[in-house]
Order: structure tokens, then C-alpha cells, then sequence
């Protein structure tokens, strides 16, 4: 099957993976696969279902209970005198048997049909308990979605470095062979050539390190993939126009208000002042009376008697029919206790919250710095770029001439390399934090 995904602002085509290319993931690939196969979004899962679990139960907690019952028993009475009588399921027998069998079967239900409301209340409490559960496995998603993006930025920009560092080291190199045609014509000292053979070597090993670097990236995505066998694994590299670092940044308060609208962790937050709210009306139940209605029938049977089983299971059949009233009095400050307590987490799922809210506000406050900064960043290294390059490339020129020096040619070459290395990281730098901004949004 061919999948058509949307990585950020790019629609990359994905093969199949038994064809002979490898499969490239886009972003999108990443998060949508993340979602189905992350271990600890599936744990958050479960939890939820075992909530909804509990959602059922309580529920039935309103029906009445009916056991059925029954019990069989031999009994062997060896001293018994003969001409006496016996009590054998609640009857005298006349008829004495050292050893006789019976049996009794009985039909029983229970129902609570007042306890201070706290059942309706316990099916309230644990139907907050599974929204805050399905909503912690959002709060996961999220924050997998975010790890996610991160890495792959840190993939698309080192990628990116990587070919600057190649140039830098093509240029390394074209500067050392220069250097040794220099030196054969007694241009250029040895020692300048070492210095030209040093930088082309340390243009190496950046390139190594860099992408040493990119393989880590993909490692981590890997593991939050749950991929254990891709070996080949690669993402799709989509291209990205300094106009997406140029786009109007979104306003700070419309951000925060937003995500105060749709984040789970403000969601979570609410759920659990609502679940400490109906925990002290449950609290409060512990001084109502309760009210319950039982009944049931029975009957019994035994060897001793000269009627046959089914004439005794009819005569000895018995019903039931009972009403409780408990009322509380002294309890130990039990019911006390609990109310406070309730308050208390009430007011701790409050503190929650405006935490919650700091912490949201804080990360997009500083994803927003973090954008504007960047993106005034990138306009400048743009114009140092340009400047650099038309100075490394008067200067090479210059020094192939012989009318500069080596190390007036190193000091251009590493202003022009900072230069680009600069400017690519504001541009992913502000690409990735107007994309968290929006993520905050909601988008």
C-alpha cells in the first residue's frame, strides 16, 4: 500500500515496504505509528479500559445481589440411644438413624435502596476516574508527539550541517592541494601546508561526528517507534523554504488561551477537582442512614423422614421477606475524617491546576521567545552568509595569487562555515518553535 502522510508543510509519497526502496518516514508516519505501537501509551490504555471496568461495577452496585445456595451433609451420631428424638434442619425426628443424610437449599437477595446516595456517587467518581484515565493516555500521546517532532528536527537540521560540513570540506581539500603545488614551488612553507592538512582532517572528523550524531537521532526515534528490527530505518527529508522561518509568528495570550481550551493536562487537572468534589459528597454519606430490603426462600430435606424428597422439598419450604435501618452514631470521627481529607484534596487538585497552567504557560512562553529570537537570528545570519561567501571566495582567490596568507584563508573559511552553520540552525531552530506553537493551538 502506498501512504500519502503530511510531514509538517510538505506531502512526501512513501513506498511500500517490500519494495526495493527503503521506506522513508515522514513525521506523520512516525506519530500515527508511535500511537498504535508505543508500550506506554498502550499501558495508559489499558488503564483505561480497566476504569471503564469500574464504571460497570459500580454501575451494578444499584441492583440487587441473589445468591442461590445449597448444602449437603452425612452425619454419623454413634452413642444415640434408641426411643429418643433428634433436631435434624430445625425439625424433631422421632425417627433416629446413627447415620442420615441431608440436605437445604435456599435463594437469597439483597438490596440497598438508601446509603446516603453514595452509590450513585461512586458511579460519578469512577466515571471521572476513566475520563481522567483516557485522558492521561492523551497527555502520553502528547508528549510522544513532541519528543517525536523534536527528533526529527534535530534529524532534518544535523542532515543539513552535514552538507555544509561536506563543503567545507571539499574546500578544505581543494586548499590543501593548492598548498602542496605551493610548496612544490616554493610559495608556501611546510608547516603552512600542515596547517591546510589539519583543517582538511578536522573537516573530516565533523562530518564523521555529525553524522554519528544523525544515527543517535534515529536510534531515539526508533525507540519511541517501539522498532526493534528496521535496521535501514531512514526518514523522508522534506524541503523546507526560508519563507517557513520568515511566517508571522502566533500571538502569546491567543496560544495560551488555546491550549488552556484544549490541552489534556488542563483537562486532567478539572477531572480531578470534579472527582474531589463528588469524593466529599461520598465522605458526607458516612453520616446518612442506610436502608436495605432483603428476602429470600429455603427448604430442606433429610434421610430420616419417611417422606419422599420431593413432598419434603414442598413442606418444608419456607419464605422471607426483611427491611434494615442503620443509622450512625458514633463512628469514630471515621466520617469526619474522610470529609476533610476530601476538602484537602480538593484544595491540593486546585493548586494542581494553577500549576498546570504555569507550567503551559512557561513552555509556550518560551517556545514564543525561543521563535522570535531565531527568527531575528536567521534575518541576520542570511546577510552574513551572503557577505562570508563573497569574501571566502575573494579570498581564495587572493591566496591562490599568493596575495594572502594562510591564515587570513583559514580565519574566511571558518567565519563563512559559522556563518552557515548559524544560519541553519535559527532557520530549523524557528521552523520547530512555530510548529510547537501551533501544536499548542491544537493544530
Amino acid at each position: 500500500m502506498t501512504t500519502a502522510c503530511v510531514c509538517l508543510m510538505l506531502t512526501v509519497t512513501i513506498p511500500l515496504f517490500g519494495q526495493a526502496t527503503t521506506k522513508k518516514w515522514t513525521l506523520q508516519n512516525c506519530i500515527d505509528y508511535a500511537k498504535q505501537n508505543n508500550i506506554s501509551l498502550k499501558k495508559n490504555q489499558v488503564q483505561h479500559l480497566s476504569a471503564l471496568e469500574d464504571v460497570e461495577q459500580s454501575k451494578a452496585a444499584l441492583l440487587p445481589s441473589v445468591t442461590a445456595n445449597t448444602s449437603q451433609n452425612i452425619v454419623y451420631r454413634p452413642f444415640i440411644a434408641s426411643g429418643q428424638s433428634t433436631v435434624a434442619n430445625g425439625y424433631v425426628q422421632s425417627s433416629i438413624d446413627k447415620v442420615y443424610y441431608s440436605g437445604s437449599y435456599g435463594l437469597n437477595a439483597n438490596w440497598t435502596v438508601w446509603n446516603g446516595n453514595r452509590n450513585r456517587n461512586n458511579i460519578k467518581l469512577s466515571e471521572l476516574t476513566a475520563q481522567q484515565a483516557e485522558v492521561e493516555s492523551e497527555i502520553t500521546a502528547k508528549n510522544i508527539e513532541e519528543r517525536i517532532v523534536q527528533l526529527f528536527v534535530q534529524i532534518l537540521y544535523t542532515n543539513e550541517a552535514i552538507a555544509v560540513s561536506r563543503q567545507s570540506l571539499e574546500a578544505s581539500t581543494l586548499n590543501e592541494q593548492r598548498g602542496k603545488t605551493m610548496v612544490e614551488v616554493g610559495k608556501m612553507s611546510k608547516a603552512d601546508l600542515a596547517q591546510l592538512t589539519a583543517q582538511r582532517a578536522q573537516d573530516e572528523y565533523n562530518v564523521v561526528a555529525a553524522e554519528s550524531l544523525v544515527k543517535n537521532y534515529k536510534f531515539q526515534l526508533k525507540q519511541l517507534l517501539e522498532l526493534t528490527e528496521a535496521a535501514d530505518f531512514d526518514i523522508a527529508i522534506p524541503t523546507y523554504t526560508d519563507a517557513q522561518a520568515l511566517e508571522e509568528i502566533p500571538a502569546l495570550p491567543l496560544v495560551y488561551a488555546q491550549a488552556l481550551e484544549k490541552r489534556p493536562e488542563i483537562k486532567s487537572a478539572l477531572l480531578a477537582i470534579q472527582s474531589s468534589e463528588v469524593n466529599m459528597d461520598i465522605a458526607r454519606a458516612g453520616k446518612a442512614p442506610t436502608i436495605g430490603i432483603s428476602g429470600g426462600f429455603g427448604t430442606n430435606t433429610t434421610s430420616m423422614s419417611d417422606k419422599g424428597w420431593g413432598n419434603q422439598l414442598k413442606t418444608n419450604l419456607d419464605f422471607s421477606v426483611g427491611a434494615t435501618l442503620s443509622i450512625p452514631i458514633l463512628d469514630n470521627r471515621q466520617t469526619k475524617t474522610a470529609v476533610n481529607k476530601a476538602r484537602l484534596q480538593r484544595e491540593n487538585s486546585l493548586l494542581d491546576l494553577k500549576d498546570k497552567q504555569k507550567t503551559i504557560y512557561n513552555t509556550i512562553e518560551k517556545y514564543w521567545i525561543d521563535a522570535t529570537t531565531n527568527q531575528s537570528k536567521f534575518k541576520s545570519a542570511k546577510v552574513a552568509v551572503e557577505s562570508q561567501q563573497t569574501s571566502y571566495e575573494l579570498l581564495s582567490e587572493q591566496f591562490r595569487l599568493g596575495l594572502k596568507n594562510i591564515v587570513e584563508l583559514m580565519t574566511g573559511k571558518t567565519n563563512l562555515v559559522q556563518a552557515q552553520q548559524n544560519e541553519l540552525e535559527s532557520k530549523y531552530t524557528t521552523i520547530y518553535n512555530i510548529y510547537m506553537l501551533k501544536f499548542y493551538q491544537g493544530d
